[in-house]
């Protein structure tokens, strides 16, 4: 990245340690959302951030989770957020419906509440395709979560 001499900058920081961070997972296709919380949390440790500084609520879908993200949110104990759900496509109307109010929600609880949420909500054309992604997007979505949680601590 450019270095500018007069210009403030935020360089990257994947430092987690203190980190509080909540943690909603879709029990809906639940293989591959253990799939993405494992990764997810296995990553956060990695970062630094304490067990002790985790928590995770299940909800039984995808439309669910926003709901819980912003009562998180509202509590004030969190740093960060992370959704974490798979939405598959099926035979019907219904995977547009989950994925596209699910992601809307997801940010829409972020904007509102300022608060920082990874959204690790999987939408997939089929199983395997959401078992190939879902260890890198849950270890993103912890990536995430921690860099965006100290740059709006720096800010």
């Amino acid at each position: 990245m450019a270095r500018y001499d007069n210009i403030c900058e935020h360089d990257v920081n994947l430092d987690g340690k203190g980190l509080r961070v909540g943690i909603v997972m879709s029990r809906f296709n639940q293989d591959i959302c253990e799939g993405l919380l494992s990764a997810c949390t296995a990553e956060l440790v990695k970062l630094g951030v304490a067990e002790a500084d985790m928590c995770i609520a299940t909800v039984p879908g995808a439309l669910e989770i926003p709901l819980v993200l912003r009562k998180m949110a509202a509590i004030g104990k969190y740093d960060a957020l992370i959704a974490l759900g798979a939405v598959v496509r099926g035979e019907t109307y219904h995977f547009e419906i989950v994925s596209n109010e699910s992601a809307a929600g997801v940010t829409r609880v972020g904007l509102d509440t300022g608060m920082v949420i990874a959204n690790a909500i999987l939408t997939t054309e089929n199983d395997d395709q959401a078992l190939v992604r879902m260890s890198e997007k849950g270890a993103d979505a912890a990536r995430a979560a921690v860099e965006m949680a100290n740059l709006i601590r720096a800010l």
